[in-house]
């Protein structure tokens, strides 16, 4: 009941208000039964935008961090999202991706929307990463399409570390559903699965236009965090007088 008065009351007004996102191919994303929709990462806006001008209901998969905050704000903030429609899920330890993947199909096998992220994180510096195989799981072991999003301007709006997003042009660009039928019963495949990721990360890029890097988020963000923390450590002192 929450979701709905977010959606249509407290937050989906105020978002299509502030960000007046305009709307490209959503006749693309199925009235009804379940699919996923995959799309790129860029702000932490697009949390609540997509599902603000979506009719269906959306669950997204959440890291766990979201709603494991301490005091009063942690547990606004993990109420909040749990209203919100979103599934925590702890992206730490060997078997995180498979919890993952068991929420996932959870979802979908209530003939729901899924939203999934498959680069895993948000983009730090606005490019496209690639895609972790969970997705492509997912979608062959439930046997539902894959409709693929982009975000575009919502990095500009609200790039990371940023609370308060300011006002951008924002477009949420909907592609034709990919059918993946044609690997039903070779989700155990790693070549298959690292194909269909490969295939809808790709798809992605061509509605976003974002430069693609082919290396994990994560790997490139921590890369780039101790490049930078390396460069701090070489500066020179000043004197002092």
């Amino acid at each position: 009941m929450f979701y709905h008065l977010l959606k249509y009351v407290l937050l989906g007004p105020l978002l299509r208000l502030v960000f007046r996102p305009r709307i490209e191919g959503l006749e693309h994303v199925p009235s009804s039964g379940a699919a996923i929709v995959a799309g790129n990462h860029l702000s932490f806006s697009d949390h609540f935008l997509m599902p603000a001008i979506l009719k269906r209901r959306i669950t997204f998969l959440a890291k766990a961090e979201y709603f494991t905050g301490p005091g009063i704000k942690g547990r606004l903030t993990a109420f909040f999202f749990r209203s919100a429609g979103q599934i925590p899920v702890d992206r730490s330890g060997k078997d995180a991706g498979q919890a993952a993947i068991r929420e996932g199909l959870g979802v979908l096998g209530k003939g729901e929307l899924l939203g999934i992220y498959p680069e895993g994180t948000r983009s730090h510096d606005g490019r496209l990463y690639k895609g972790k195989v969970g997705v492509a799981v997912m979608a062959l072991k439930a046997g539902v399409p894959v409709v693929p999003c982009a975000m575009i301007g919502t990095f500009e709006a609200q790039p990371p570390g940023k609370v308060l997003p300011r006002i951008h042009p924002v477009v949420i660009r909907f592609g034709r559903p990919l059918d993946f039928s044609r690997y039903a019963g070779l989700e155990d495949e790693k070549a298959i699965l690292r194909a269909v990721t490969d295939e809808i990360m790709y798809t992605i890029l061509g509605l976003s236009e974002q430069e693609y890097v082919d290396q994990y988020a994560a790997v490139a963000k921590a890369e780039d965090a101790e490049r930078k923390a390396a460069q701090k450590r070489r500066l020179p002192r000043m004197p002092l007088n």
